[in-house]
Order: structure tokens, then C-alpha cells, then sequence
């Protein structure tokens, strides 16, 4: 008996490929659902990098204190005065410090609500209750405010969300234009010029948007430019690298590193000492963590400690490029490559 042609169609379409492409769909689908959940669902202050300014014996007890806390919310350090705890805030060498009052009752507690709103509002929350059971009252000092139009202090970890967005779609489209060709140097080497364009024009745009458009991101423009078109073509380069290695599979890559593992851990909706070890850890070496570091520091922090971040980005560009290259010099040693650019 012939078999029907439902059940041959059926075939043609379940082919061993489709079945691979839909799998690995999946997985990268619940992953996804793993890697936001499990870094965003329960925040917790873990080793807050913390000052305390107090009279010498009165800074030990208190730093003491805070360091038994259960939980270890807080990794507390005498700071010599306000002035030094101030500038140690705007280095983003600590996230805050308790200026204690010898004469008083009332002590000063310095946050920088750029750094993201709610670790300022997870200090002060916990630093109210301490402060309540001493029998004293605290009052909060905001050193680096975010801007009023920038909700929750989320502008930087959405840009660079755009920017890395649109470096991994662009030279996903590149790849996939071109079809099952594999890459030659000619072909790689103008992929990667076309990145680099494409960088410095999506770098631009976004920060014009979040500059004077509208108005929700203060900080250089300039500085702005070159950290988005930095970050644009990081991930493009590495994109293409991927692809270049793994072929249309390493697009799958990519969105497993940048969306799943990346945008969690990169301190936007919960700035890095609220996030688990993992993402914490994870977070400052994947470029749209340390996109949303630089941004940060260029609009609320005079662009200090943004060398490391740099590094970072800076080696994800110069890593892609280099095996994007490689990889097209190797390969187009087969003698089964196609020609063409």
C-alpha cells in the first residue's frame, strides 16, 4: 500500500535538519527563560562596596556592624571624610557612605542613584532600619542623580541594548544574504568595513536620541558616539566570527552570549551587586555589561573607570575581526569553496 501524501509530506518537512534547528530553538528558549529569571527574580545587596566616615573608634565599631549583617549585604571600609567618600562614589570605587554624626542623632547616608535607582533605594532602606535601631534617624544625599527623564536610571542599559542589537541583526543579515557561500577574505574583509560603517552611523544615532532628542541621558555626545560605535561593531566582529566558524549556527551562538547570558547580567535592571555570583561575575566581560558600565560612567560619573569596560569591548572587536579573518583564510583553502567576493 502507497503511503498517503500527508504522511510524505510529513517527511519531507521533519527532515534530521529542521529537527536540530526547532531543538536548538527550544533550548535557547528556555535558557532565555533561566538566565532572566534566575538573575532578576530575587534581589539581594551582596558585598555593596561601602564607606564609612566616623571619628576612628566609632568607624570600626560600625564597620564591624556592618560587616555581621547576615547575608554580607554590605563590604564596608573607613573612608577618612566626606570629600574623600564623595570622590571614592564618583570613581565608582563604592556604590555609597554613612557619614556619622559625633554631635547628633541624624547621620548623612551618599548614594548615586546614576549607578542605578534601586541600589540607592536598597542603601537606603537598609541603612534606615540600622539607623532605627540605634535610636537614629538618617537623612540621604544623592552625589551622582540620574537624570529626572531617566526612569530608574535604565537609559544606558537600553542604548547599549539597541546598539548590541543592532551589531548582531546587521551582520546576521550579511551572513544570511549571501547565502551558503562560505566566507573568502575578499568577502569577510568587506563585511567587516560595512561593520564598521554600520557602527559608526548606529553609535551616532543612538546617541543623538538619548542626547538631545530626547533629552534622557546627559554626558558627551562625542563620548557617547564612540563607546555605541564601539559596542555596535564589538558585536558585529564577533558575529561574523562566530558565523564564520560555525556558520549559520554560530547567529544561535550569539544570541546565547549577548541576549541570554549578556542582558541580564549586564547591571541594568538590577545593577551588579544586586545580581547572583554567576551574572555578577559574568556580567563585566560580555560586551553589553560593560556597554551599560561605560554608558554609566559617561553620564553620571565624569567617564571615570571606564578602562577596564573599554578593554573589554575593545577585545571583542579585535577577537572578531582577527578569527573572522583567520577563519575566511583557512576555509578558502578548500578546493570546494565557491568562488565569488
Amino acid at each position: 500500500m502507497p503511503p498517503s501524501p500527508f504522511l510524505a509530506e510529513v517527511k519531507d518537512a521533519v527532515t534530521p535538519r529542521a529537527t536540530l534547528l526547532v531543538t536548538g530553538v527550544v533550548a535557547l528558549a528556555l535558557l532565555f527563560i533561566a538566565s532572566y529569571v534566575g538573575a532578576l527574580h530575587d534581589p539581594k545587596p551582596r558585598n555593596v562596596p561601602f564607606g564609612v566616615v566616623a571619628p576612628e573608634v566609632a568607624a570600626r565599631q560600625t564597620v564591624d556592624r556592618l560587616e555581621s549583617l547576615p547575608g554580607d549585604p554590605l563590604s564596608p571600609r573607613t573612608v577618612p571624610d566626606e570629600a574623600t567618600a564623595r570622590r571614592q562614589i564618583l570613581n565608582r570605587d563604592i556604590d555609597g557612605a554613612l557619614l556619622l554624626n559625633p554631635t547628633g542623632t541624624t547621620d548623612t547616608l551618599l548614594v548615586a542613584t546614576g549607578g542605578g535607582r534601586v541600589l540607592a533605594t536598597t542603601l537606603e532602606n537598609l541603612l534606615t532600619t540600622l539607623e532605627k535601631s540605634e535610636a537614629r534617624t538618617l537623612r540621604t544625599l544623592d552625589v551622582a542623580p540620574a537624570d529626572p527623564r531617566d526612569a530608574n536610571g535604565l537609559t544606558s542599559f537600553y542604548v547599549t541594548v539597541g546598539w548590541c542589537v543592532g551589531g548582531y541583526l546587521c551582520a546576521s543579515i550579511m551572513t544570511i544574504s549571501s547565502g551558503a557561500g562560505r566566507p573568502t577574505p575578499r568577502r569577510s574583509l568587506i563585511r567587516l568595513i560595512a561593520m564598521a560603517v554600520v557602527a559608526l552611523v548606529a553609535g551616532l544615532g543612538g546617541a543623538l536620541i538619548v542626547g538631545p532628542v530626547l533629552g534622557a541621558l546627559p554626558g558627551s555626545i562625542a563620548a557617547l558616539w564612540g563607546v555605541g560605535a564601539l559596542i555596535t561593531f564589538a558585536v558585529g566582529a564577533a558575529t561574523l566570527a562566530f558565523q564564520a566558524v560555525f556558520g549559520l549556527a554560530g547567529i544561535g551562538l550569539v544570541i546565547l552570549i549577548i541576549v541570554i547570558l549578556g542582558n541580564p547580567s549586564a547591571g541594568g535592571a538590577l545593577p551588579p551587586p544586586l545580581l547572583p555570583p554567576f551574572w555578577r561575575d559574568l556580567g563585566p566581560a560580555l560586551p553589553p555589561g560593560a556597554g551599560t558600565w561605560t554608558t554609566r560612567s559617561i553620564a553620571y560619573f565624569k567617564g571615570n573607570d571606564t578602562t577596564p569596560s573599554l578593554l573589554v569591548l575593545s577585545a571583542w572587536a579585535a577577537a572578531g575581526t582577527a578569527v573572522t579573518l583567520l577563519a575566511a583564510v583557512v576555509r578558502g583553502k578548500d578546493p570546494g569553496q565557491p568562488a565569488g567576493p
